[in-house]
């Protein structure tokens, strides 16, 4: 092949939106492991760097690129590498989406220093025995609902995630995104409140586009004024239940393997490691 024509756009068409999706779902391992992640996904014609990679008017590899960080997916590693050295962002962070993703091949090839680790667990939902959550004084489990409670989930998952590079950052448009998305369920989306006031919460989301349907721990997080009540525990608890009476057999999580205490308590729970995302560095 001769070397693909590389172009930067500021937003794809929704023709060249629909290839990039369609090379995202013929990807290796991308059943379980789409090369592109749900935010990247979302943001297709989004305001951020995009270089299409074409031959003979096909489309052969995509590249984002977010405030420094990088995704990408190509039909093969060589593809990918051209990518990379069109991307003049340095230093540079590249997330590599599971083991047999041509950016894990490509970072691999040129050397970048992998510095960060997302580690993908799961475990059955079919011997799921959990006793029913005895709640503190005060506190009752709903669902989300849309409108009346986004400022205040917002503000709780700013707090909860303080720390989190990706989570924390989360603002009105990355909330509405998914709350207009098609698999969304607002019964899904359990809140903890305690008169009037959300003190922590469990998304849960189902995956229908694998070969079976999943259930997934979204996002789980608990205000760190409320961290005594030991809410965490029993969110995780109610949402697996939840997963588990739609009919599920298998829920995924996604855990930063730096995160020792969560990934010690998910495994305690029957969680194990099912694939790594790495995030290289290029300085």
């Amino acid at each position: 092949m001769t070397a693909p024509e590389i172009v930067e756009l500021d937003s794809l068409t929704d023709q060249q939106a629909a290839a990039v999706l369609a090379l995202v779902h013929s990807s290796p391992g991308a059943a379980d492991n789409p090369p592109i992640s749900e935010r990247g996904l979302l943001h297709l014609q989004a305001p951020v760097r995009h270089l299409v990679a074409e031959h003979d008017g096909q489309l052969i590899g995509y590249a984002q690129v977010d405030h420094g960080v990088a995704e990408l997916v190509a039909v093969d590693a060589a593809v990918a590498r051209k990518l990379l050295d069109a991307i003049t962002e340095n230093p540079l962070k590249l997330w590599a989406h599971g083991a047999d993703s041509v950016a894990n091949h490509a970072a691999q090839q040129i050397g970048l220093e992998p510095v960060r680790s997302l580690l993908q667990m799961r475990r059955s939902l079919d011997d799921l025995d959990v006793p029913a959550s005895e709640w503190p004084p005060g506190v009752v489990i709903r669902p989300f609902v849309p409108g009346r409670d986004d400022e205040a989930w917002l503000a709780v998952n700013a707090r909860a995630f303080a720390t989190h590079p990706e989570q924390g950052s989360w603002a009105d448009a990355d909330l509405a995104d998914r709350v207009n998305s098609d698999w969304f369920d607002a019964a899904g989306f359990l809140v903890a409140d305690r008169d009037g006031e959300l003190l922590g919460y469990h998304w849960t989301k189902v995956h229908t586009d694998t070969a079976e349907p999943m259930g997934e721990v979204y996002v789980l997080g608990v205000d760190p004024a409320a961290q005594g009540l030991k809410l965490g525990k029993l969110l995780l608890a109610e949402g697996l239940r939840y997963l588990k009476g739609r009919g599920l057999h298998t829920v995924l999580l996604y855990a930063d393997a730096t995160n020792t205490s969560a990934v010690a308590l998910y495994t305690k729970l029957g969680f194990t490691v099912f694939s790594n995302d790495i995030q290289y560095s290029r300085s």
